[in-house]
């Protein structure tokens, strides 16, 4: 049996410059690569028509992230972010030793803050808090000892 290995979290985005600087400028992620996709093979493996696809690598912590940005056949824009319990792929995690300092550089990056979100647990001397990318994709943020 082969070993299985993750190599990357691929997330779709509507604005490839706008989710470079929150991801780079808000969480601090570094960019490793970046290459062009068109046409075939990629069609196939996508089950998209016409796609000219930029992918972008982007790595922070030893995770790495792969921004997707379709000029075509462009993105499915959801207006509002995705239930916690739908299923798939619900949300990224980071810890954090400030998140009170984090939480403006994040807004100033694109970030929405779901304020009514946010909690403290005193026994764990811990807080979190979702906020989305600017493409509606929720990120929690742990600050905890």
């Amino acid at each position: 049996m082969s070993e299985l290995r993750l190599t990357h979290i691929g997330i779709c985005v509507a604005d490839a410059e706008r989710s470079l600087r929150f991801y780079c400028e808000g969480l601090g992620f570094q960019l490793a690569t970046e290459l062009r996709v068109q046409g075939e093979p990629s069609e196939t493996l996508l089950q998209l028509k016409d796609v000219d696809l930029r992918a972008i690598y982007l790595v922070r912590d030893g995770v790495t992230i792969e921004l997707l940005y379709y000029q075509t056949p462009g993105c499915q824009a959801s207006p509002v972010p995705r239930a916690m319990n739908a299923v798939g792929l619900t949300h990224l995690s980071l810890q954090v030793d400030d998140l009170d300092a984090l939480l403006p550089r994040l807004e100033e990056a694109g970030a929405q803050i779901l304020r009514h979100t946010r909690i403290e647990v005193p026994e764990a001397r811990a807080q979190a808090i979702f906020v989305t990318d600017p493409d509606g994709t929720r990120i929690e943020i742990v600050q905890r000892p």
